[in-house]
Order: structure tokens, then sequence, then C-alpha cells
């Protein structure tokens, strides 16, 4: 570069607009996207580390995306190339290509290789970058507003980690606006700009997240507003209004935004929402979606979500479709809003669904003829008798007798289920009492039939699928309370999430899947948990690995900030756990301590079983053979171990559970209890440690309560053989009640 390149590179750049010469330099400078730049997130982590792998930046316009490649080039010690989907082709890859093998060759230096608007490329264009991106010569940083998983070669999506920019909140746009004014190198700090509140307001609302659009904007109302007397620019709120008029939407018909917005129309107009529903309509309409598209969805739902709930909704959109065509816009627009309305207002039926199932049935069902009686008549009922036997409704009462009309291997078969909605409700009592008819129809003629009576169910193969089911009904359980923790944190991708009983990982590994651009913590209890954990997590990328600590639930905030000394303590997104706080004698600096480590906002989901709640050995038990006042003196010494009020596992409850986060400062956490019960083999091991009169060690055995109170040794001798005969090697149903705590 010469002397006269710099010089108009300086040029250009300080006539640049204002959005350009205000983009961040740093990340220290970056506003918004706390989610993924935020203390302890990933990306800030490896642009700090200089560890990047290839990445891909999605997110609407205005959102930073291309800035956070800047900041990049800034920070790390590699080449940066930086190209534009839309002006560059195969040559100018090939050129970036052999400028990072120099790089490397020469200087051993890394290159980044940044795209804008990474979907424009053409398959061909992906082809000849894939390969280079895989062996590693370049590092991709890719910019986009589609969604990649749609727009992206899935080769290169699959070789980067995807990160989701999201639109500005107001806070972020007036925090732009006003380092625009304070800066005096790139912005307006030289000049004095008065920007009432007001006119901040308005441009800050009607730019929609978009810092481009706002400093666009701002700087539009400064450079035409000429000062006063005083030497300030006022900028008042009709300058503002004039600078910035109509809000931009995002609204790609053949992008990511169509989808999404006819989805959020659809399911609005299923969850009975006219309010939604009109406001995604008005959205799609403004931004100049074809009103005959919407129309073609609404007739869509009319048969697929209202259906037979309300046979006239098909009517009434069918009618508004076709006085739009006759009509057209800007009138069209209520015939519009009234098919909206109706569906939105109607009741629901998916039962139309039973079409589908009985073509599954058709699919997989060897063939089935059609049953004789409903054969045509016409052609050869002399010959083969067919029609013979068939009942002619129209003969009977209510048009209607009982016959069979599917085909013999499907007798009984049900596809079609009435909802309780609408016009639904009304035949639903007559199709099911119709459908008893004709099962006691079939029924008496199968009786009169000869033939051995179907085994089905009752051999060996089918006990052993049963015992099968048993045995795995533990491990099912516990899926069931991981899927239930995880849909009370509803975790987005980006997420901060802090396990707070790592266990085995069952949480852990599901928030490393959930969150693959956030971050995960994990609290195990000892050292060797910890170490199982990290030779798990070897398996995983080094910045996908979640963070190990290893400590109590009570030490845990000395082990986030000893962990993040050098960054500060991160606020959590998400805590999770199951079973946290049973165990603890003292629940509320618990609750003190869960509360301070979750960001404002944030989401908290424990699943903790209620030892109070758990299943009675006695109930287990035919206790015919003892004396009554034995069987007395059993049950009260049982339930005397659920009811001690110094034992910090059985002295509370879902009530006392939910007070102690209340009285922490979490007074919107509910607390539901739910019961459920599990199949259990009981071993002979097993009753052995129930009845172990000589256990010194951890809590007192079944058998050592008995003795408390008053039952000799050859009364425990006589309890354990009736264990033994009724129990040993049997499997039971154990019933094991879970508290759901999470914040609402």
């Amino acid at each position: 570069m010469d002397l006269f390149d710099h010089a108009r590179e300086k040029q250009v750049e300080k006539e640049a607009p204002l959005a350009a010469r205000m983009r961040p330099r740093t990340l220290d400078e970056f506003i918004g996207q706390e989610h993924i730049v935020g203390p302890g997130r990933l990306l800030r982590r490896a642009i700090q580390a200089d560890q990047l792998s290839s990445l891909i930046f999605y997110g609407p316009p205005g959102t930073g995306k291309t800035t956070l490649a800047r900041i990049i080039a800034n920070t790390t010690h590699a080449h940066f190339i930086a190209l534009n989907a839309v002006l560059s082709g195969v040559k100018d890859i090939r050129e970036a290509i052999e400028t990072a093998k120099d790089q490397r060759g020469m200087f051993g230096k890394k290159t980044i290789l940044f795209i804008d608007e990474v979907h424009r490329f053409n398959k061909a264009q992906q082809d000849a970058l894939l390969p280079h991106v895989e062996n590693g010569t370049v590092i991709l940083i890719g910019a986009t507003t589609e969604n990649p998983y749609f727009e992206v070669n899935k080769a290169l999506v699959s070789r980067s980690r995807i990160f989701q920019l999201r639109s500005l909140n107001e806070d972020d746009l007036r925090n732009i606006a006003r380092q625009a004014l304070a800066d005096a190198e790139r912005g307006y700090g030289k000049l004095k700009v008065n920007l009432s509140d007001e006119a901040l307001d308005h441009l800050v609302n009607v730019a929609n997240g978009d810092a481009r659009g706002v400093l666009n904007a701002l700087e539009l109302a400064v450079e035409t507003t000429p000062p006063d007397e005083y030497g300030l620019v006022n900028i008042t709120t009709d300058v503002a209004e004039e600078s910035i008029q109509r809000r931009a939407v995002l609204y790609d018909k053949d992008g990511d935004a169509h989808f999404d917005t006819i989805s959020a129309f659809i399911k609005s107009l299923r969850g009975s929402d006219p309010d939604a529903a009109l406001y995604w309509m008005a959205k799609m309409i403004y931004a100049g979606e074809d009103p005959r598209f919407i129309f073609r969805r609404m007739l869509i739902f009319a048969g697929e979500d209202v259906g037979m709930a309300d046979p006239n909704a098909l009517r009434v959109v069918t009618a508004a479709a076709q006085a739009f065509d006759y009509v057209g816009l800007p009138e069209g627009r209520f015939h519009l809003a009234e098919a909206c309305l109706y569906l939105a207002t109607a009741p629901k039926s998916n039962s139309g669904f039973a079409f589908f199932d009985a073509l599954a049935a058709v699919e997989q069902e060897r063939e089935a003829e059609v049953p004789n009686h409903l054969r045509d008549a016409n052609r050869d009922s002399d010959d083969f008798g067919h029609g013979k036997g068939y009942l002619y409704p129209h003969a009977y009462r209510d048009h209607w007798v009982a016959q069979q009309y599917l085909p013999a291997s499907l007798q009984g078969r049900v596809f079609y289920q009435p909802g309780d909605q609408g016009y639904e409700a009304t035949i639903r009592e007559q199709v099911a009492r119709r459908r008893e008819e004709q099962l006691a129809a079939m029924l008496e003629s199968e009786l009169s039939l000869e033939g051995a009576i179907d085994q089905l169910g009752r051999g060996p193969a089918t006990q052993n699928r049963w015992l099968q089911r048993t045995l795995g009904s533990v491990g099912q359980q516990l899926g069931q309370t991981r899927d239930r923790i995880f849909a009370l944190a509803k975790i987005q991708r980006h997420d901060l999430i802090l396990d707070l009983n790592a266990g085995t990982g069952l949480f852990t590994w599901e928030a490393v899947r959930r969150a693959p651009v956030g971050g995960v913590w994990a609290l195990a209890g000892d050292s060797q948990t910890a170490q199982a954990l990290s030779q798990q997590a070897e398996n995983l990328d080094a910045l996908a690995r979640p963070v190990i600590l290893t400590g109590s639930l009570l030490d845990l905030p000395q082990l986030v900030s000893r962990h993040a000394n050098e960054t500060g303590a991160p606020l959590f997104d998400v805590i999770i756990g199951r079973n946290v706080l049973t165990r603890l004698a003292s629940k509320a600096d618990a609750a003190r301590l869960i509360g301070a480590l979750l960001k404002a906002g944030g989401r908290l989901a424990l699943a903790e079983a209620i030892p109070r709640h758990t299943q009675r050995l006695h109930q287990l038990i035919d206790w015919s053979a003892l004396p009554a006042g034995l069987v007395e003196q059993i049950i009260a010494a049982e339930e005397a171990i659920y009811a001690a009020p110094d034992d910090p596992m059985v002295n509370w409850d879902e009530t006392s559970l939910q007070q102690v986060f209340a009285d922490a400062g979490l007074a919107n956490i509910s607390v539901v209890p739910e019961t459920a019960a599990a199949e259990w083999r009981i071993s002979r091991g097993q009753i052995d440690r129930w009845f172990n009169v000589d256990d010194a060690a951890g809590r007192p055995t079944f058998a050592q309560h008995l003795q408390r109170a008053g039952l000799n040794a050859a009364e425990l001798e006589q309890i354990k053989y009736i264990f033994q005969n009724q129990l040993a090697e049997k499997v039971v149903r154990w019933q094991s009640t879970t508290a759901y705590l999470a914040n609402m």
C-alpha cells in the first residue's frame, strides 16, 4: 500500500456512513447479544483464547454479525480475509485459499476467511470452499440472515458451530445511539446534539431491533438539522419522525421469516387466539405476502384443525376466498379478517387425521377382501352370492342398522375418535353407542363359529416381554423425570446452564446437547464422580465440554468464582438438578445460594424426591398371620421413621419446600408433587439389609427402627421370614413422589 492508497482509505473511512464508522472494534464496545458474548459464554472464551473453529452467525440485519467478525479480526493473531458472497466467485475463493496456504507456509499463521451473506454462494462455490474448511486451510466465519440449516451446504453447516443473533432490544438501541452521540472521533461527540427522550424513543421503536436502522436515522436527523443560535442541534420528535417513518419488517417470501411467520399465524389460529392470529396475518400483508397464499393455508386449517368440530368453517373460508378474488385489495382485507376470526374462535378438532390411521392400516395390514354382503350385487349375485345378507339401512328405524362394514381382519378397529368440541360433541355419544351395537353384533356372530380359543398374549413369549418391560421401568422413570425437567427449563441453544447434582450425567449431557453454543457447568459431589464425567467429556470438542466442579452445594459460589477468576463469576440462565436438596440439613441456605447464582429472569427446574411420601414396606405385606397388636406396632414404627422432626430427609414436603424458596426471595416458584409407580424386583439380599440389626454405619435399618419400637429378636425373625416368603425375588409396584420445582 502506497501513501495515496493510505490517504484514500482514510478519506473513505471518514466519509463512511455513521453505522459503518461506529462499528465496534472490541468486545467491550460491542452492545447486545449477551447470550453468546456475555461473560463465560463459549464464543467470548473462544475469541479471547484465539481458539476459533469455523462459525456461522445467523440473525436479522443490523444485529452485529459482520461486527463480530471484525472484532475477531482485530483480536485474533490469524490472517484475516473478508469476502462478500454477492460479489465474489470461485476465482476469489481460490485466491483466498492460495493466500491462506502462503500464510501457513511462510509465517505459520492460521487464516480466517469471513464470508458475508454466505447463503448467496451457489453449490459450486460452496463445494469449492468445503475441502479447505475440512482440512483446516481456512477457518470459515459465515454471516447470513437466512436459516443456515436450509440455505447453506449441509457439509459446511456440519463443520461449523452455529450462533444465532437476536434482534436488539430497546435498551441496546438506546445505548448504541448514545454511544454515537458521545464518540468525538467517529460519531457526533464534537457537536452539541440535543436528542429528546421522545425522539430517541421513536427512533428506537421504528428501527425494530436493527442497530444500522437507528444509526442511519440518527445520522440523517443530525446532518439535516441546522444548529440554533446557541450551536445546539435539536432533534425533536418531528425531526425523528421525518428521519425514520416506516418500520422495517423482516420478511422474505422465500426465506426463514416467511415460514416462521406463517407458522406463528397457524399456531395462533390453532390456539384460538384471535388477537395473535390477526397480528401475524397483518404482518404478512404489511410485508407484501400474497393473500391467496394465506387463504390456501386457512383452507387447509379449516379441514385439519377445525374439521368436524365446525363443518361450517370450510364453507366460510371458501366463501371468503371467493369474495376476495372478486373484490381484491384493499377491501378484500375484510374477507381475510372474517375468515381469520372465524377460524380462531371456532371449536377445534383434528379428528380428520383418522384418515391417515386408516391409510397406515392399508399400508401395513395384509390385503383384505371386501366382505361378501358389501360386494356389488348387480353383476354376479346369482353365481357368487355377492351382496347377499346386506341390510339396507333405510329400511330400519333412524335409517341405521348394526352390521359390519370393515374387512374381517379389521373387525372392531377404530380410526375416528370424535372430539368433545362443537358439532362433534353432539355426535360423540351417538357414534360410541352405534359402535357398541356393532361390536355386540360381531361377537354374537363369532361365538356361533367353531374354532380354537385364541391364546395370544398368554404364552411364555408374552410373559418374557412383560418381564423385560418390568426390569426397564426404573430407567424409563428416570428418563421421564429428565424430560419433564427439560420441558420446565425451556433451554435455548445459547443458555448458560448449571446442573447442581451431576451424578452420572443424566441431566448434564442432555444440557450439553440442548445448549451447543452456550455453556454447561456441573457440580459433582466427589472426585470419583468428577473424574468419570471428565473422562466422558473427552469425547467432546474442547469448547463444548462442560465445566465440572467438585464439592458440596454450599461450596458452589466459591467453586464457581475460583474457576472463573479471570472473567468474573457468571450468573446462569438455567439451573437444573435432581435430588439436590433431599439430604441437606439447611434447605433455606441452599435456596438462597441457588437464587444468588440465577440470572434475573433465569429459569430454575428441580426434581426432588420426597422421602416422606415414599412407599411403605408394611403396605406390601399380607399381615393376616400376625396378631393385630403386633401389626399395629410395625406400622407405627415405620410411620415414625417419616415423622422424625430432626431428620432433614423426612422433615419436609412440597409445601414447606415452596415456603423455603419464597423466604429466599423466589416467590414465583411453583412446586408440583407427582406420584409415580415403578416396578421393582426385591432380592433376598435387599431384605437381609433391611433386617440387619448389627449395622452401625449410616442411617438405622428397618429392623433397628422396629427394635426401638419394642419388638424382640423372635418377633423380628418372624417378620423377616414373612418378608422373605412374600417378597423375595418378586416384582412389586413401588410408589414414590417427586416434587417438580420451577419458576413461573
